[in-house]
C-alpha cells in the first residue's frame, strides 16, 4: 500500500535502486551527559546500553557485529545486498577524531556498504569532526542521526539533556555548509508536554533547522532508567495509542513532503520496558496511523509551516 507520507524505506529505494539494509553498530562510545564532560547520569529516558539495546552482538569487534546482523538479516530478506552502517547508540562523535575515523573506516570498508548513519548529539561536533563527516560525505551517503528530542529547555533540563535549542540549530547550519544530510530525533510524551507542545516542537524544528529527514519517537518507560522516579512520583503520564496516533497525524500534516519520515514509532526489548506496553504491537500502530491518515484524507505536508511561515535558515 502506498503510504502518505515519504518513508525511509522509499528514499532509499529511489536512490539506489534496490532495498538497503540498515545495520546496526555499536563502536564503543560513551555520552558526554553520562561521563561528566556536560553532566552525570544521563538523559533520563536511557538505559545503560544507551539505545542500543536490540543489537545482537554489541562486546563483539566492529566487523563480527556487521557479519552478524547481516546474516540476521538475510533469514528474512536473502536478496539484499547493500548496506548502511549505522552507529546507534550513545553519542558517536564523543571522541577525537582519529579515534572516529578508525573505527567509521572499520564499518564502512565492509562488503557492500554504501553509507554510513551516525547517531550524535548537536553539542559533540567540533569542526574537525564536521570537516571529517565532509570528506566522508564525498565518499558515500551519510546521515546524521541527531538527537534533539524536544524544543523546550524546560524539557530539556527535566529530562537532563544538558544542551540548549540553540546549539542543535547551530549544528544543524554548520553540517549543512557540507551538505551532510541531517535527521533530526524527537520524543513525543516527555514529561509535562502536551499534544500541543508536540505539534509545537515539529514547527519549530522545520522552520529553524534545515533537515532533511526526521524520527519520530514514543517515550518508553524503561526499566533501570531516572525516568522511573518521574513516572512513580506522578510527573509523567504515558501516552494511549489513540492520542499517540492522533499526534503523529498531525506532525505529518506539518512537516514537509520533501522531508524523509525514518520513523514513527519505536522498538523496545519486552524484558525491558515497563510502558506503554501497546507500542509493542509496531505494525498495528503504523497501521493505525496509515488508517488515520486515510480517514482525514491528509498527507504528508498537507498543512506544509513552510509554505505559511517564516523560514529562518
Amino acid at each position: 500500500m502506498q503510504k502518505r507520507y515519504t518513508t525511509w524505506n522509499e528514499y532509499l529505494r529511489k536512490n539506489f535502486g534496490e532495498k538497503i539494509f540498515k545495520v546496526p553498530i555499536d563502536a564503543g562510545f560513551d555520552c558526554p551527559n553520562r561521563d561528566g564532560t556536560v553532566a552525570h547520569g544521563g538523559c533520563t529516558f536511557c538505559t545503560v546500553s544507551g539505545s542500543g539495546d536490540m543489537i545482537l552482538e554489541p562486546e563483539a569487534p566492529i566487523a563480527d557485529q556487521f557479519a552478524a546482523e547481516v546474516k540476521q538479516f538475510h533469514k528474512k530478506w536473502p536478496g539484499v545486498k547493500k548496506y548502511i552502517v549505522y552507529f546507534q547508540n550513545f553519542t558517536n562523535t564523543h571522541a577525537p577524531v582519529e579515534v572516529l575515523r578508525e573505527r567509521f573506516e572499520q564499518a564502512v570498508s565492509q562488503p557492500d556498504v554504501v553509507g554510513i548513519s551516525i547517531g550524535t548529539r548537536p553539542d559533540c561536533l567540533p569542526e574537525d569532526v564536521v570537516e571529517y563527516l565532509a570528506e566522508l560525505n564525498e565518499r558515500m551517503e551519510v546521515w546524521i542521526d541527531l538527537g534533539l528530542q524536544t524544543t523546550y529547555e524546560e524539557t530539556s533540563e527535566m529530562i537532563n539533556r544538558a544542551h540548549d535549542y540553540a546549539t542543535y540549530v547551530d549544528a544543524v547550519k554548520r553540517l549543512r555548509v557540507h551538505g551532510i544530510n541531517v535527521c533530526t530525533h524527537l520524543i513525543n510524551g516527555l514529561p509535562g508536554e502536551t499534544p500541543e507542545m508536540m505539534r509545537e516542537n515539529v514547527r519549530r524544528m522545520i522552520l529553524d533547522s534545515d533537515i532533511q529527514g526526521v524520527k519520530l519517537h514514543l517515550l518508553h518507560l524503561m526499566k533501570q532508567t531516572r525516568l522511573q522516579r518521574d513516572y512513580h512520583e506522578g510527573r509523567l503520564q504515558l501516552m494511549n495509542q489513540e492520542d499517540y496516533v492522533q499526534v503523529i497525524c498531525d506532525q505529518l500534516e506539518l512537516i514537509p513532503k520533501d522531508i524523509v519520515i525514518h520513523r514513527l514509532t519505536g522498538d523496545a526489548p519486552r524484558d525491558l520496558i515497563i510502558g506503554p506496553m501497546w507500542s509493542l504491537k509496531k505494525w498495528e500502530v503504523l497501521n493505525s496511523i496509515d488508517a488515520e491518515m486515510e480517514r482525514r484524507g491528509a498527507v504528508q505536508g498537507c498543512k506544509d509551516i513552510r509554505q505559511t511561515e517564516h523560514v529562518t535558515y
